[in-house]
């Protein structure tokens, strides 16, 4: 037996979905799609590598061209993107796997280079910085969205999540996380709406809610998981008040009986004064459904964690380049291939 069993042990997400085991694949961006952001057969095949991981959450997907921030990222809003990723939910289902897509507008970090568009936020406010794997690329500053922008945006995200079912995906994932364009509305320091769509924790979620509610409806709660980062640690800064804006958020949520919620950040061990704490131990103390932890996490901790109540299924990351046989060599007491940064330039 394992001496990590409790990574190993069904995790019932709800009547239509049943996972092998706890430990889930975290999305991890690898900038490698084809022309026209398409996903590749070696896309298809990296993934299928991975099929037994209990649950993989795919590479964050942009749902419109607006929405890009990085070189050869995929999208999910061309029928040529659908068949792409079909090759890849098919190489993952033949293993016996279950994929999620993550769904992605990086907001304000977007840029012009990649749609030919300005890129679009909450607030006209500039990150500063360079484009990452583009250096050359200094952020501009984006347009502040109209109240008629955000409602075709809500509209743009519920397309992505029907398109990521077509293509065969068992279910979507709402990037809400890491200062991407949903966290920019949640967080003071990016959000200076005078708007129905800030200044209150009530007005700053409800964008969020928005597009939950839209992809619910679009494709069922069963099928919908979401990314959140309370603890602004990247991209932004942290301000005192964004916790009242998640105490709001979180209790809406626990309303909608989504597939699971889904922590975002790093490195768990950081922590956060006006969150009390942890950011994982924020989201367990309240939010009463799935949860996912992730940032850092070895086997030790993931199964400590797991038989502690901390978290429900464990999100593994970097040790998944690493090792495409992750969740054997863990289950077999092997030993597990250090990740280095070279082995992004290529998909093993």
């Amino acid at each position: 037996m394992s001496a990590h069993q409790s990574l190993f042990e069904p995790c019932v997400l709800n009547a239509s979905l049943t996972l092998a085991n706890r430990i889930v694949m975290a999305p991890l961006t690898r900038c490698m799609a084809g022309p026209g952001l398409v996903p590749t057969q070696a896309m298809a095949d990296y993934y299928g590598r991975r099929a037994d991981a209990g649950l993989i959450i795919s590479e964050a997907t942009i749902i419109r061209p607006d929405g890009q921030g990085y070189p050869d990222t995929p999208g999910i809003y061309t029928q040529a993107q659908i068949e792409g990723w079909k090759r890849v939910t098919d190489a993952v289902h033949a293993e016996g796997g279950k994929i999620f897509l993550q769904l992605w507008h990086v907001g304000r970090l977007a840029h012009s280079h990649f749609s030919g568009e300005q890129p679009v936020a909450p607030s006209a406010i500039a990150f500063e910085g360079t484009v990452p794997r583009m250096r050359d690329l200094s952020y501009e500053t984006p347009r502040a969205l109209a109240q008629e922008d955000i409602a075709r945006l809500v509209e743009d995200y519920a397309q992505a999540a029907e398109n990521a079912i077509t293509a065969g995906f068992d279910g979507v994932e709402i990037h809400g996380a890491n200062g991407y364009l949903i966290d920019q509305f949640l967080h003071f320091d990016t959000n200076h709406r005078d708007d129905d769509y800030g200044r209150t924790p009530e007005n700053m979620s409800r964008f969020a809610l928005q597009v939950v509610d839209a992809v619910v409806t679009r494709v069922g709660a069963e099928r919908t998981g979401l990314r959140l980062t309370p603890g602004a640690y990247t991209h932004m800064a942290a301000d005192a008040r964004d916790r009242e804006v998640f105490d709001y958020l979180l209790a809406r949520l626990n309303e909608r009986e989504l597939a699971y919620l889904h922590l975002g950040i790093f490195d768990d061990s950081l922590t956060f004064d006006f969150l009390g704490g942890r950011a994982s131990e924020y989201l367990r103390r309240h939010y009463s459904g799935t949860l996912i932890g992730v940032g850092g996490l070895t086997p030790e901790s993931a199964s400590e964690g797991l038989a502690q109540g901390k978290f429900d299924l464990a999100a593994i990351g970097r040790p998944f380049i690493a090792n495409p046989d992750y969740v054997r060599r863990v289950q077999q007491a092997e030993p597990l291939v250090d990740y280095h940064q070279d082995m992004l330039a290529e998909l093993v």
